[in-house]
């Protein structure tokens, strides 16, 4: 049986062995647009709207303010199992049985999210907790896949193929979403029309953990299993951290990879921040005429982002290979700052939805080139999974800061908006610290 196995193990630069691994985001994607863009922040703040604050811990938060800090804490505990995992992973050879825990996780945590109520807000945090874990875990083992299974000139365009098809998967799920929020009856959910959108809401969830499961069932059949065959022994549970530390040490070695992480704890701090507080900014912060407008203004706005990230990550894969990795990434970080300025004065619907079409176009594309780019600076070895996981770790660690620097803010001011300043600074940050990086077309 394993011999077959091996046998019909697809070779590297396969086209089936890309699409495949590239399936994944189509997956994997509708968790960050549904729970963390969409459904679950306009679900959770109707559910806190008319409460002043929230009682958690002992302590008293503002809703906005509770979510940003259990995320912080989400990401922290990500931080920390992501090197350990990796190890392991990457040290008996069987990257994929991680990656399978992890996705299995998150998809039953968010079907657990059905159960997200104010009277069980203990419960509720948990089942949120860990499907934010389970969906950042999976990541790690599956962002390592990328150079295994893809040349290096096959890097950037593979990359943003599972982005866009994370985007494509995720909408459709998000109009089957929509139609069940705004037309609840057409799928027999019955009450009043707030109660029978709050009950759409949580049937949502459900779809997401269903989609996440099922979709994932082609990529584990076609990835391979891992790189290497080792036996386990009893430093196994702290390989990860000696491998992290092997990667930290080779850095001196590698000159350009060196300069390009901090660039990217950077910008990426701001990235992702924005990204899980974009809905609960436009909950807050814009002046809807009425709760309908704003649930459609809101579902509306980030499928703008998706549909337009789309062309995004081609567009910016395109101009990467023209002027470079690195030239195009300053850019982009450019455009994030300007998008961040004018964000800080929007109030009205239609200038909310103008800055969701500017995040969608450089959204997809600075996460798909951050990705390739990352991928061509890391030494061909077979360890893979430790530098990802090292890249992964860097990038946590940015938005467990982001989200508790945002939190912090959120919750002394009482308004999203001051925070914005915070995201300016950093983009022009991030792109001052590419353009120490020599600009050439193989990040090499």
């Amino acid at each position: 049986m394993e011999a077959m196995k091996r046998k019909n193990r697809l070779e590297k630069g396969n086209s089936k062995l890309l699409n495949a691994w590239a399936s994944y985001d189509w997956a994997n994607s509708v968790y960050p647009l549904v729970i963390s863009s969409t459904i679950f922040p306009i679900y959770y703040s109707t559910i806190s709207q008319d409460i002043g604050k929230i009682e958690f811990l002992g302590y008293d938060f503002k809703n906005t303010a509770l979510i940003s800090f259990v995320t912080a804490m989400a990401f922290t505990v990500v931080a920390f199992n992501s090197p350990l995992l990796s190890g392991i992973a990457d040290y008996i050879g069987n990257k994929k049985r991680f990656m399978k825990i992890f996705v299995y996780t998150g998809s039953i945590s968010c079907i657990g999210l059905y159960f997200f109520e104010l009277n069980s807000i203990y419960t509720g945090m948990f089942f949120y907790f860990l499907a934010l874990i389970g969906f950042w875990g999976s990541l790690v083992f599956y962002n390592s896949y990328l150079p295994d299974i893809a040349h290096p000139d096959q890097l950037d365009f593979t990359s943003a193929r599972g982005f866009s098809m994370g985007y494509i998967g995720s909408i459709l799920l998000l109009i089957l979403n929509l139609s069940m929020v705004l037309q609840p009856d057409w799928f027999g959910i019955t009450g009043t029309p707030l109660e029978s959108s709050i009950k759409a809401m949580k049937y949502s969830f459900i779809t997401v953990g269903v989609w996440w499961a099922l979709f994932s069932q082609y990529a584990f059949y076609h990835l391979p299993k891992g790189n290497s065959e080792g036996r386990v022994t009893k430093d196994i549970f702290w390989n990860g951290f000696l491998e992290l530390r092997k990667v930290w040490y080779q850095l001196d070695e590698l000159p350009n990879l060196k300069k390009f992480l901090p660039a990217f704890f950077v910008y990426s701090t701001a990235l992702q921040t924005v990204i899980l507080i974009a809905a609960y900014f436009g909950e807050q912060e814009i002046k809807w005429t009425s709760s309908q407008q704003k649930t459609i203004g809101l579902i509306v706005s980030i499928m703008l982002i998706q549909i337009v990230a789309i062309f995004g990550a081609y567009a910016t894969a395109v101009a990467s290979k023209r002027f470079g990795n690195i030239s195009t990434l300053v850019v982009v970080n450019f455009i994030w700052a300007l998008l961040c300025v004018f964000a800080f004065f929007i109030k009205s619907p239609m200038e909310f939805y103008i800055a969701a079409a500017g995040v969608g176009l450089v959204m997809g594309g600075i996460q798909a080139l951050s990705r390739s780019t990352y991928s061509k600076f890391i030494p061909k070895t077979k360890e893979t999974t430790s530098f990802f996981s090292f890249y992964d770790v860097t990038e946590k660690v940015g938005i467990v800061l982001g989200m508790v620097i945002f939190g912090s803010i959120d919750q002394i001011t009482g308004s999203m908006r001051n925070a914005i300043l915070l995201f300016i600074i950093l983009f022009l940050a991030g792109a001052l610290l590419l353009s120490r990086i020599p600009n050439n077309h193989k990040g090499k």
